[in-house]
């Protein structure tokens, strides 16, 4: 797949991408979970930001989200200090800075104050050099939570689901993106769009996957992600669907993702 070029990191910083997309329910989470899986059994160290207030990918990696008393607002609180500590390990062999419930207050509290964008950049910089691959669930929104990510990513992935309600706001987040790199983030740069939620029965599906691929030509990955239930299985036992079902064509297709991302570091 050819991409926009990326910026050339120094040896042992992590690449940083933010899974964005302002539209919930387009598979966020469940690429960002899956797509870190991927790249840690391909040898990669990964951590995983739960960056959404609704704490969605922090529950489907088994995380207690109400009984959690810290995480990434911290961070973002305070972000002089090494997050390291707020950091989970889990058993899918990748690290993960979780949602607590005091991240729906975020924006408000940051909202004066100076530089506030680069809150979560900032927070990250103290592990950069812990990690190859640090992954940001964005929330669904294009407010500041959303922009802490593309200021601090070197990238954005864009899950995008195959209905033509969600390609909408595609072109306002392509916009976003544009102005992030003028004004805040020169080096971000789109990994690419991912077709989510596929359903290759119906004639709805493969219309939106052939005018995504009209519109926004080799920036669409040549690959897919099918709809299955399974994706809704498998977080029930903390689990992302390549280690539920790894021979499943929706995990074929997040190890494919992962392949691509380690061809393009």
């Amino acid at each position: 797949m050819a991409v926009a070029a990326q910026s050339v990191l120094p040896a042992g910083t992590a690449r940083l991408t933010a899974v964005a997309n302002q539209k919930g329910g387009v598979g966020k989470s469940t690429t960002a979970h899956n797509l870190g899986v991927a790249l840690a059994r391909e040898g990669s160290r990964v951590l995983l930001v739960d960056l959404d207030p609704q704490a969605s990918l922090s529950a489907n990696m088994g995380v207690e989200v109400e009984a959690l008393e810290r995480g990434v607002y911290d961070a973002l609180i305070s972000p002089d200090q090494s997050p390291r500590h707020l950091i989970v390990r889990t058993p899918s062999g990748v690290d993960l800075l979780p949602a607590s419930i005091e991240l729906a207050g975020a924006e408000l509290e940051l909202v004066s104050v100076m530089a506030r964008e680069h809150r979560l950049g900032e927070a990250l910089a103290h592990v950069r050099g812990d990690y190859d691959h640090i992954l940001i669930d964005c929330p669904p929104s294009l407010g500041l939570l959303t922009l802490n990510a593309l200021a601090a990513a070197d990238r954005v992935l864009i899950p995008q689901q195959c209905q033509f309600v969600a390609t909408r706001g595609l072109t306002l987040l392509l916009g976003t993106i544009a102005e992030t790199r003028k004004k805040i983030n020169p080096r971000l740069e789109i990994a690419g769009i991912l077709p989510t939620m596929y359903d290759a029965r119906t004639l709805h599906g493969r219309e939106v996957v052939e005018e995504l691929r009209e519109r926004f030509g080799d920036q669409v990955y040549p690959f897919l992600v099918k709809s299955t239930v399974r994706m809704q299985d498998a977080p029930v036992s903390g689990l992302s669907l390549i280690e539920y079902d790894p021979g499943h064509e929706a995990s074929h297709a997040y190890i494919r993702l992962a392949k691509e991302f380690l061809n393009a570091d």
